[in-house]
C-alpha cells in the first residue's frame, strides 16, 4: 500500500531554509508528531508502555524496517522565503500508516505553527497549510478544515512488472543525493551493479514490510548481469553537507552523489526496478527525501 499526497504551504514570515531541506523538514515534523500523539509525554520512548503501539514510534524509532514514510522536500536550492511566498512538498506513505494520514496533516499544521529553518530575529519560519491533494483529489483545505480520507483500496505498492523491449541505454539523473553503502562503505562512485543491489534492497524491504511480500526475484542473477553493465558517461560528484540532529543532539556532516551516469548493456530487466525506485526512491536517508532519482532510457 502506497499513498502519495501533495502539500501546498504558504510563509507567513520570513523564513531561511538550508540548499538541501529534507533533513530540516523531517527534523522538526518528528518533534510536531511526538507532541501530536505522545501520551506520555514525561516518559522516554525507550522505556514507554505504550512504545508498541505509539504512531511517533512506529514512524521513527523501528530500526528493523524500513520508514513507512518518505518526505519529498521543494526541490529548489533557493534559501530565503519572504512572507507570501509558497512551497509545496510530497509525502509518500507506506502500508497501514495511510490509515494514520490525519495525524500526518495536523503535524505538518503543528510544524508550520513552531515554525522552520534559520531564526530570523528570534522567529523560525511559519508557515500555513492550506491543501492536502492526492490522485483522487483534495483531502484536506484549510478553509473548511476537514479531512476527507481518499479510497486507501488504491493506494498500493506497484507490482514489478516485466520489461521485454532492447533499451541497450539508461540515464540515471540523481534529483537529491543519493547515499549508497557497499562493502559497509559510503560508495564514491557508481557502478551499475551497485545501484541494483541498493534497488533490490530498498524494494525488497518494503514489499515485505508494506506490500505482499518479498518478490520472487533472480537476486543473484540480476546482480551478476549487472557487473556487466558499462559506464558510458559519467558526470557525477560527492556532495557534502552539514544537517543537525535533534535526536543525537549535534551536528553531523552529510555527504551524496549528485549529478548524473549513463549506462549501456543488456538493460531491459532492471527498468521495473529502476521505475519504481523512481517512486519510493533508493539508498540512505530516504526518509527526507535522499535518493531520488530520474530515469532516461532509449536504444543505441
Amino acid at each position: 500500500m502506497m499513498g502519495n499526497y501533495k502539500f501546498t504551504c504558504r510563509f507567513e514570515t520570513q523564513a531561511i531554509l538550508p540548499p538541501i531541506k529534507g533533513s530540516t523538514f523531517r527534523g522538526v515534523f518528528g518533534r510536531a508528531l511526538k507532541r501530536v500523539v505522545c501520551a506520555l509525554r514525561l516518559q522516554q520512548c525507550d522505556d514507554c508502555m505504550l512504545r508498541e503501539q505509539c504512531l511517533y514510534t512506529t514512524a521513527f524509532e523501528m530500526n528493523t524496517l524500513p520508514h513507512p514514510f518518505v518526505i519529498e522536500p521543494p526541490l529548489t536550492t533557493k534559501t530565503d522565503f519572504s512572507k507570501g511566498d509558497g512551497f509545496d512538498f510530497n509525502l509518500l506513505l507506506f502500508g497501514p500508516m495511510n490509515e494514520k494520514l490525519p495525524y500526518f496533516i495536523y503535524a505538518f499544521k503543528e510544524m508550520g505553527r513552531v515554525g522552520i529553518g534559520r531564526r530570523v530575529n528570534g522567529q523560525r519560519g511559519n508557515f500555513a497549510l492550506q491543501e492536502v491533494k492526492c490522485d483522487y483529489g483534495v483531502i484536506y483545505d484549510a478553509r473548511e478544515e476537514k479531512i476527507i480520507l481518499p479510497n486507501l483500496q488504491g493506494t498500493v505498492i506497484p507490482k514489478l512488472g516485466n520489461f521485454t523491449g532492447d533499451k541497450t541505454i539508461i540515464k540515471v539523473n540523481l534529483i537529491t543525493p543519493l547515499r549508497l553503502k557497499y562493502k559497509n562503505h559510503l560508495a564514491p562512485d557508481l557502478p551499475f551493479h551497485v545501484l541494483i543491489r541498493a534497488a533490490l534492497r530498498r524494494l525488497s524491504s518494503l514489499y515485505k514490510a508494506y506490500g505482499e511480500g518479498e518478490p520472487e526475484l533472480d537476486y543473484t542473477g540480476l546482480v551478476r548481469r549487472a557487473e556487466e553493465v558499462n559506464i558510458i558517461q559519467n558526470n557525477i560528484s560527492w556532495f557534502d553537507w552539514r544537517r543537525y540532529s535533534f535526536r543525537q543532539e549535534r551536528a553531523m556532516f552529510m555527504g551524496g552523489l549528485v549529478g548524473s551516469v549513463t549506462y549501456e548493456g543488456d538493460l531491459a530487466p532492471y527498468i521495473p526496478l529502476l521505475d519504481l525506485c523512481q517512486q519510493v526512491h533508493v539508498g540512505k536517508q530516504t526518509a527526507f527525501g535522499l535518493g531520488k532519482i530520474e530515469v532516461e532510457t532509449r536504444s543505441r
